[in-house]
């Protein structure tokens, strides 16, 4: 077991939904916390609720590798060490959601940059303490590494791709005691998730054409943190939360042959999709 009591944890996408959730239950299990997020603000707010000389909040940006540099110095200046890199940042659609044929180019080209640059930043720049501290990485990936990407291609696309560097890294860090694992939240109450659980009319509606009732209930932030510490605890290389995506996780290859061969011939989605198209391309015009 990997004792959090005392280890000195980094958050990225600190201030709101799994990371809030998760520095709480971290915080609890005895670690000191790094809490970042692109408002200093907001971060200041979150260490309100705790110990001062166990939290230090930062303002950050992880689409840039220096200042990812600078967070992790100034962590191990505050508390002399490092221990966990939980690369959590993530962002989707700003608005409407869109495929790929409607999409902006620039938003598209931002979701890549923070949610695969930004854990690439985040974890190349905490290594050298994590590798010191036989320590470990956390990465936030999705069920959307394997799951049909159609109206979220951008977001899929950088959680399969962080996925697959987390896999890598894990490999690569077997022999220096150190480790890294991939977490994999299902639907969860965040404000990424908002826009398919009533936030936008149409992709609710595909949200619940898709998938049975089952697995298209969000769950609460605090159950995907509770699943983090017992991760990191373990040092589980897998940590799927809720745990009734795991099969088809364990399945992916033949479920993805399923899906897709259905997503193909769902005339129903097809009309949703082509609405949502519609919509996409009236908020994008000006005026």
């Amino acid at each position: 077991m990997y004792d959090l009591q005392g280890k000195v944890v980094l958050i990225t996408g600190a201030a709101g939904g799994i990371g809030a959730a998760s520095a709480r239950e971290l915080y609890a299990q005895g670690a000191s916390l790094v809490l970042t997020d692109t408002s200093q603000e907001a971060v200041d707010t979150l260490a309100q609720e705790f110990n001062s000389q166990r939290v230090l909040p930062l303002a950050f940006d992880v689409t840039d590798a220096e200042a990812a540099k600078a967070v992790v110095r100034q962590a191990v200046e505050r508390f002399g060490r490092l221990d966990v890199a939980f690369a959590n940042a993530g962002i989707s659609w700003r608005g409407v959601p869109a495929t790929l044929r409607t999409c902006d180019e620039a938003e598209f080209r931002r979701i890549i940059e923070v949610d695969l640059f930004g854990v690439w930043h985040t974890m190349r720049a905490a290594l050298p303490e994590v590798v010191r501290n036989r320590g470990q990485v956390l990465v936030t990936s999705s069920a959307y590494a394997y799951l049909n990407g159609m109206a979220n291609a951008p977001y899929a696309a950088s959680k399969a791709a962080v996925e697959s560097l987390t896999r890598s890294l894990r490999a690569e860090l077997s022999a220096t005691g150190a480790s890294a694992s991939v977490l994999y939240p299902g639907w969860t109450a965040t404000a990424i998730a908002k826009v398919a659980f009533g936030g936008n009319a149409i992709a609710t509606q595909m949200n619940e054409t898709l998938l049975p009732a089952f697995l298209h209930r969000a769950i609460a932030p605090e159950q995907v943190a509770r699943g983090v510490a017992r991760g990191l605890q373990k040092r589980q290389p897998r940590i799927v939360v809720p745990a009734r995506w795991a099969p088809i996780s364990l399945m992916r290859g033949l479920f993805n042959v399923l899906t897709d061969w259905h997503l193909a011939r769902h005339a129903r989605l097809h009309r949703l999709l082509h609405q949502l198209e519609e919509e996409t391309v009236r908020s994008q015009t000006p005026g």
